[in-house]
């Protein structure tokens, strides 16, 4: 069974040899109880470490089960010390943080038994040494003589082949020592016990042969015994027999945790320190992660304000906006100029030049919007595109008074200033609209995707306070500022303050009277009262039978009226909610409604019969019933309109024949009126146009006769003479016909109808009617023969909308990344298509903040920096204290190898001590930063102000930190493990 053939065991220290064994020759009985004796120093431990396989002899060799040992790796020898012997030491040998059952179970994990299975064969080797009642203590808790009954119980859990102890009751007294021999010499009756002891009384008593040893020889031997086998001794692969041990990675985590729960306190300092890592780099992150939140809000803020927004027809306010800003004089600055200078940069040239030759930009939208259907070439990908159709709102509402108003501040304002100047001021505030953009009431909310009414930008960016966010067509929302504030120009928009206040206020502005402002507030449910009215474009117009024509209704306030309480034309909008803005509000309008309902009046237009019969009939305005003007027509010439103006004057009833005819013949000739300005300028000089002017118009238009003279003073002859012909050429002409229907006012309208019947059938001539009184006429009286508007114009005047051509495009990316990957897309777009076809747009947010890319990136440059030394700092700290817990821990070890586990198992349970210390400070690292980012937010908000710049660990960051802190530990852990990987199992045992 076992056999040692001329072993010899030499130790070298530096240039000393020692021989601890001479060439010793033994074979063994399988079931007998051999004692080792000698002195100190002559080999028996060493005898016993080489048979248990803790030790390598230097030369001869071990024979097991008729195998040599030669070639026996490490593998070969776990497996044979966990199978097949088992060891029981004078000190115990017993692992202190675990219980006595653990104790006794490590081999048979090592064996890959069972959980129930181990437990059940420790609790069975326990109670055969009689410690059933003290299997949960741990060893401190246990005499000497039960620690080394627990010593033999784990012995024999794995039913070894043979029984090693050395010095087993060195350290008993006499009593336990006989219990102990006892139990040993029971285990000898059905395997081989080798003893080592200095007693040989109890060697006499119970062992079955005793061998004595001198300096590393045999010297004496009781029962010798040689085998009479002639079976050949196997070598090579041939040795390797048995189950190769592996200590799961629970085992090891579960032998690690509960070292570590004996350490309470340092466990938690070394966590602790190690977390100093964690905590600096979360705060980092949290820091890092608050900033990246507050930059991405501001981009997704400022790219909603500011979308890449394309329409049919712009102007390109690029170079403008360039010069303004003094980016081509910045350009400039890059010249070498000589320093002893200053010179001038061009910003105002510049800017003016940008500004007077700004080009009118075309873009066919069209196509653009085909090409974005079918994927964009990426575009759609990277942001949301939202299509915009130049539509008409005409929405009405009741003021205070009863009157149906349009709910529309430009409207009012044009009222306002008609009544106080006089005049339409219609053309004016449309040609300046852009500057009005921010009294605009209505404004579409911005759709989500997948058919959402509301995208998440817009509900971000405001807070629900009272009621709902729209969720049909005909459902609006009132938006207020941060200070739940609305403009007092909207109070008109809304039906709270009638045109006439309106007016009044104006007026008394005007006159420099003081106008008390009223603090006046409303209720939200007051407020969510207010109804609204939208009138489709072609809803104002009736069909009129009789003259195969439409009237629009709406021109008078009795149709509005009509058309505003009628159940059969238009939509009702209610208000549903009221929403507050913070200060990067999208939203320029203070009611805001879905797209839901610009679909509904795009559709219900298309499919009105005003609109069908317009469309059916390109050629002719069906308003009117008159052709449309082709590219082909001429214009008449005098003589024509002279002839065709007669027939139809013809046509007329006498008293309109007569007021023709006098309107006629009242107007002069332009050579009468130029022959009598001559006449009349003649003799006038420059000083005479002075003083007339002076003395007759300073007076009527109340100005000081001073500063009139003063004016005129800086005009020259030409345009002063000029201004005053004109003015003469105009008084003549009305005192002319002043003049001439004076004359003709006594005559009877019979009369004057047989005068023009006369002048017409005579045709033009200076007894009757002169070609310009006929060129007149027909200018004034003549029927039109074709529309003044356009195909287009009408359509657009009725609300048609084609679908297939938006007038405008916006694309809404979050970032600015994705917004310059966008603009790159539109650029490739380009050079693939014709140049007709090309998209121009003018991208604010590239001018304006050109240079928010580079900020980020420094900022985040300086994080990782910061980041990268604390993962540094920490994965030093981590190996030095994974370090001492291996010197700590080196008697653990020995017992480890001495039951069977390789190098990979002691390598495993201090890589599991470093993860679970990893772990912990990663997790305490997160809990500290969690803690820390309360008071480091409150002083971020009171010394910046910012609100939404809040320091948070993203979860995910978190746990990948955790994560991170797990695998640098094991990673700084890797090197002490290996060192405990590689340590000499019997100097670690004899350690302490």
């Amino acid at each position: 069974m076992l056999k040692l053939t001329n072993i010899r065991k030499t130790y070298t220290v530096g240039d000393l040899t020692v021989d601890a064994l001479r060439g010793i020759s033994l074979e063994f009985r399988d079931n007998e109880f051999v004692s080792i004796l000698g002195p100190s120093g002559c080999g028996k431990t060493t005898t016993l470490n080489i048979i248990g396989g803790l030790d390598r002899y230097t030369s001869g060799d071990l024979i097991i089960n008729g195998r040599s040992t030669k070639e026996y790796t490490d593998s070969d020898w776990d497996t044979y010390r966990n199978h097949s012997v088992g060891f029981v030491f004078q000190s115990y040998n017993l692992i202190p943080h675990q219980s006595i059952l653990a104790n006794v179970e490590l081999a048979l994990t090592l064996s890959g038994v069972s959980k129930a299975e181990r437990r059940r064969r420790a609790q069975e080797a326990l109670a055969q040494v009689g410690l059933t009642d003290h299997m949960h203590k741990r060893p401190n808790q246990l005499s000497g003589g039960q620690m080394q009954r627990v010593a033999i119980a784990r012995a024999l859990i794995n039913n070894p082949d043979i029984l090693l102890a050395d010095e087993p009751t060195g350290a008993l007294d006499s009593e336990t020592s006989v219990q102990v021999m006892d139990l040993l010499r029971e285990v000898a009756k059905d395997r081989l016990v080798i003893m080592v002891t200095h007693n040989p009384e109890l060697a006499q008593a119970y062992s079955t042969r005793i061998i004595q040893l001198k300096d590393g020889e045999v010297i004496a031997d009781s029962d010798p015994y040689e085998s009479q086998s002639d079976t050949p001794t196997l070598t090579g692969k041939q040795a390797k027999a048995g189950k190769k041990t592996s200590m799961s990675f629970p085992t090891a985590l579960s032998l690690s945790l509960n070292n570590l729960m004996t350490k309470k306190g340092r466990t938690f300092l070394t966590a602790f320190a190690g977390s100093i890592g964690i905590i600096g780099i979360a705060l980092i992150l949290s820091l890092s992660s608050g900033i990246n939140t507050y930059i991405t809000k501001v981009q997704q803020d400022t790219l909603t304000s500011y979308p890449i927004t394309i329409e049919a027809e712009s102007v390109d306010m690029t170079s403008m906006l360039t010069s303004f800003m003094g980016m081509d004089a910045s350009e400039e600055a890059g010249e070498p100029r000589e320093d002893d200078r200053v010179y001038v940069s061009n910003v105002m040239y510049d800017m003016m030049d940008s500004m007077m030759n700004a080009e009118t930009v075309t873009n066919n939208l069209k196509a653009f919007k085909e090409y974005l259907e079918e994927g964009g070439g990426g575009i759609t990908d990277l942001a949301q595109v939202y299509y915009g159709y130049d539509f008409q709102f005409d929405i009405y509402n009741k003021d205070p008074d009863g009157k149906v108003v349009k709910s529309d501040v430009m409207s009012a304002m044009e009222t306002a200033m008609g009544s106080l100047y006089g005049g339409d001021y219609t053309a004016y505030f449309d040609s300046m609209g852009s500057m009005y953009e921010s009294f605009d009431v209505w404004q579409e909310l911005l759709p989500g995707e997948d058919g959402e009414l509301i995208a998440p930008q817009v509900k971000d960016q405001y807070e629900l306070l009272y009621g709902q966010w729209p969720q049909k067509e005909n459902e609006v929302i009132l938006f207020v500022d941060g200070n739940n504030q609305i403009s007092d120009l909207m109070l008109y928009a809304l039906g709270l303050v009638s045109v006439d206040e309106m007016n009044e206020t104006l007026a008394a502005i005007q006159d420099g009277e003081s106008v008390e402002v009223e603090d006046q507030s409303w209720s939200y449910e007051d407020l969510c009262k207010t109804q609204f009215k939208l009138l489709l474009p072609y809803e104002r117009y009736q069909y009129d039978a009789n003259t195969d024509t439409y009237t629009d209704l709406s021109a008078t306030q009795t149709g509005l009226d009509m058309l505003y309480n009628s159940s059969q034309t238009g939509i009702e909008l209610n208000v549903v909610g009221v929403a507050r803005s913070d200060s990067s509000g999208m939203m320029s309008g203070s009611l805001g409604y879905t797209h839901a309902l610009t679909e509904y009046a795009i559709e219900a237009t298309s499919q009105s019969d005003l609109v069908k019969d317009q469309l059916a009939n390109p050629d002719t305005d069906v308003i009117s019933n008159l052709p449309f003007r082709q590219e082909g027509d001429v214009e008449p010439t005098d003589e024509e309109k002279a002839q065709a103006i007669g027939e139809y004057l013809l046509t007329l009833d006498p008293q309109a024949q007569a007021e023709a005819y006098v309107d006629g013949v009242s107007q002069p000739s332009q050579q009468y009126v130029d022959d009598t300005v001559s006449a009349q300028m003649a003799n006038i000089t420059r000083e005479d146009i002075e003083k007339m002017i002076s003395q007759e118009y300073a007076a009527q238009m109340g100005v000081d006769a001073a500063t009139l003279d003063e004016y005129i003073a800086g005009m020259s002859d030409e345009e002063l003479f000029a201004q005053v012909e004109e003015a003469m050429a105009q008084q003549i002409r009305e005192q002319y016909t002043a003049g001439v229907k004076a004359q003709l006012s006594a005559l009877p309208a019979a009369q004057l109808s047989a005068m023009l019947t006369q002048a017409v059938n005579q045709g033009p001539s200076d007894q009757g009617l002169t070609l310009e009184q006929f060129v007149y006429l027909y200018d004034h009286y003549m029927p039109p023969t074709h529309s003044d508007s356009t195909y287009q114009e009408n359509l657009d005047l009725m609300g048609y909308v084609d679908l297939d051509s938006p007038s405008s495009i916006s694309i809404y990316a979050d970032t600015f990344k994705e917004k310059d990957e966008i603009a790159d897309l539109i650029t490739a777009y380009n050079q693939q298509v014709a140049e007709e076809d090309q998209i121009n747009y003018t991208d604010y947010v590239a001018l304006l903040m050109s240079s928010i890319t580079d900020i980020i990136s420094g900022v985040s440059y300086l994080l990782i920096g910061f980041v990268s030394i604390s993962l540094v700092v920490s994965s030093i700290m981590i190996g030095i204290i994974t370090y001492i817990s291996v010197l700590e821990r080196t008697k653990e070890i020995g017992i480890l190898r001495a039951v069977g586990a390789s190098k990979k198992d002691v390598s495993r349970v201090f890589n599991a001590e470093t993860l679970i210390v990893g772990l912990g400070a990663g997790v305490l690292g997160i809990v500290v930063t969690v803690l820390l980012n309360i008071p480091i937010n409150a002083a971020i908000h009171a010394a910046t102000g910012l609100v939404d710049l809040t320091a948070a660990l993203p979860p995910v960051g978190g746990a990948i930190l955790v994560a991170i802190s797990a695998i640098l530990t094991i990673l700084a852990g890797l090197i002490p493990a290996r060192l405990a990987a590689k340590k000499d199992p019997v100097e670690a045992l004899r350690s302490e």
